[in-house]
């Protein structure tokens, strides 16, 4: 099984063309007989849990069924999608930066689904990797949340190993997650476990029970396709 990121940035005057497509791409990617799990969400200013959403960059996240023919590295996921969307982004000149990747291990769930399904372990992979973080946030441990979060995750662009981040969500302050980028699984763990702060909140969340409902999920990166404020951030690892 495999998945992809697509990270969109629309010009500030079309701002309000990207909150339509939030409502409107729902039906051809629901009706997409090649796609198992998607989210449509909105991302924060800093490339992490953030209060402050960007209203220029947007996210699609969709999980292929085994069997839909996924290609090599001059892949674009965008054509997967669907023609309406294709055409929709082209439309508009947006900006897109697309990730393939294949997940290796985790556990929870989204929405009640094991989104990325049930798949092989593999424990010994030590290449670049990428890890999703998300949560559903209980109303009543918002605060608990945000005070301790942020400023832990603030401090990831600075550790050793971080190439790239982006904060995504699909409710403002309740439903978060980051989906991150390391250079090793042994750099992200460094980051992850090593830092006391951050297994302090680690302990909290779920001594308190702050989530009603989590997810932790690592992914070999496969291929990017495009640019994200001019660049591909990923490109030296590929």
């Amino acid at each position: 099984m495999q998945a992809s990121l697509t990270i969109i940035r629309y010009k500030s005057r079309f701002i309000p063309i990207a909150f339509l497509s939030m409502a409107i791409f729902h039906v051809p990617l629901f009706l997409n007989k090649k796609i198992s799990f998607y989210k449509l969400m909105g991302t924060g200013k800093n490339g992490t849990f953030d209060k402050t959403p960007d209203f220029n960059q947007w996210a699609i996240l969709c999980v292929f069924k085994d069997g839909t023919p996924l290609s090599n590295s001059t892949f674009n996921p965008i054509d997967l999608y669907g023609r309406f969307i294709k055409k929709w982004l082209h439309l508009f000149s947006m900006e897109t930066f697309s990730i393939q990747l294949e997940p290796i291990n985790g556990h929870g769930l989204w929405d009640g689904k094991t989104a990325f399904g049930s798949f092989e372990s593999n424990e010994n992979y030590n290449g670049p990797i990428a890890t999703l973080t998300r949560a559903t946030i209980r109303l009543s441990k918002i605060k608990h949340f945000w005070n301790h979060v942020a400023p832990i995750a603030n401090k990831m662009t600075s550790a050793k190993g971080y190439l790239f981040s982006v904060g995504i969500g699909e409710v403002p302050w309740i439903k978060q997650a980051t989906f991150s980028v390391w250079e090793s699984v042994d750099d992200m763990k460094t980051f992850a476990y090593s830092m006391k702060e951050h297994r302090e909140v680690v302990k909290k969340t779920r001594q308190e029970k702050w989530y009603s409902e989590d997810m932790f999920v690592r992914f070999k990166i496969i291929s990017t396709y495009g640019k994200l404020k001019g660049i591909d951030p990923l490109k030296r690892i590929l």
